[in-house]
């Protein structure tokens, strides 16, 4: 018996009028935009406690975002190839109109990471470093941005009759369709809201990953690897209840396969890989960033500080040599 329902908006998608154009406000870019801006100041954060200058983060998120867009709708195409190229496919200019929503998130981490690979190389910082940063930055900017997904009335699974359920409407261009008595159309039953369940998910994967590397320290973008084997680990199985088009590969959807794989190549290199964590300092060549330890982080901001006290023990105990002729 269904205890409460979750409503779902009528609209994703507000027009503003200037006069000699009408401009689409659409919550979706919306929520992506801010995913995106506090995950860039999460991983800023965790950058500069770790000796990256202040505009690290930004300057690498200019790389980082446009791959990880492209990227994102690169995945979604390919995994959902008859939405586009099928019958009554939309065609290439469907491709483009990414916001109507349609991204995969594979394909974000796997674009981004090639555009932050890039960024890195230029500033000649750690990328295993930024990895490591990036582990909590990412999963709280995912769980904001999935609220995008609510707006559209996607990301939703099977007919459910648990004591909560989701209210979905019909959509068109963004807004619910109107029916014959004038009120917007909402499909019959209550659906599994898919992307609440991976939003809950995403704040356990932040919390877990958070207090795990707060604790033990990693590093080596084992930190990262922690994320992607807790993220994937749900992944799947809400994937298993997603009711939307999706390529189907040996009778389990495509991201079904491809959080398994990734959950066990994440795996491997968590424990494989070994190392403490890295910190950089500014390479005296002014050739960009040293990765160091931290005791060599912690000393050469030590080095750098004005020692007073021991210089004027020292002239003290000069004068005094000077005085006995020794």
């Amino acid at each position: 018996m269904t205890l409460a329902s979750i409503p779902s908006p009528d609209r994703a998608v507000w027009h503003v009028d200037l006069g000699f154009v009408e401009i689409p406000i659409r919550a979706y870019a919306l929520c992506m935009i801010a995913g995106i801006v506090v995950a860039s100041i999460v991983t800023g954060r965790r950058m500069r406690s770790r000796g990256a200058p202040e505009h690290a983060a930004s300057d690498i998120a200019v790389w980082a975002i446009p791959f990880g867009i492209v990227g994102a709708r690169i995945y979604h195409v390919i995994t959902t190839p008859d939405k586009y190229w099928g019958p009554d496919g939309e065609g290439i200019l469907g491709t483009l109109r990414i916001w109507e929503g349609g991204i995969g998130i594979w394909g974000a981490v796997a674009g981004g990471a090639l555009g932050a690979w890039i960024a890195c190389r230029r500033m000649g910082l750690s990328y295993t470093l930024l990895a490591d940063c990036i582990a909590v930055g990412l999963p709280v900017g995912q769980v904001i941005a999935r609220l995008g997904n609510w707006f559209n009335n996607e990301l939703y699974g099977g007919r459910t009759d648990l004591p909560w359920g989701l209210e979905v409407y019909r959509m068109s261009q963004g807004v619910a369709e109107v029916g014959a008595d004038g009120k917007p159309v909402m499909l019959e039953g209550l659906y599994h809201p898919a992307f609440l369940y991976e939003m809950v998910w995403n704040v356990g994967v932040v919390a877990l990953v958070y207090w795990l590397d707060r604790r033990y320290e990693f590093g080596k973008g084992r930190a990262f690897a922690l994320y992607v084997m807790a993220y994937t680990a749900g992944r799947a199985w809400i994937e298993m209840i997603r009711t939307d088009e999706a390529l189907v590969f040996l009778g389990q959807r495509l991201n079904v396969w491809t959080a398994i794989v990734l959950f066990l190549l994440a795996l491997a290199y968590f424990v494989l890989r070994k190392g403490s964590r890295e910190y950089v300092v500014p390479d005296p060549d002014g050739k960009g960033f040293l990765t160091v330890t931290e005791e060599e982080f912690r000393a050469h901001g030590t080095d750098e500080q004005p020692a007073a006290p021991e210089s004027e023990n020292e002239s003290e105990s000069e004068s005094e040599s000077e005085k006995t002729g020794t």
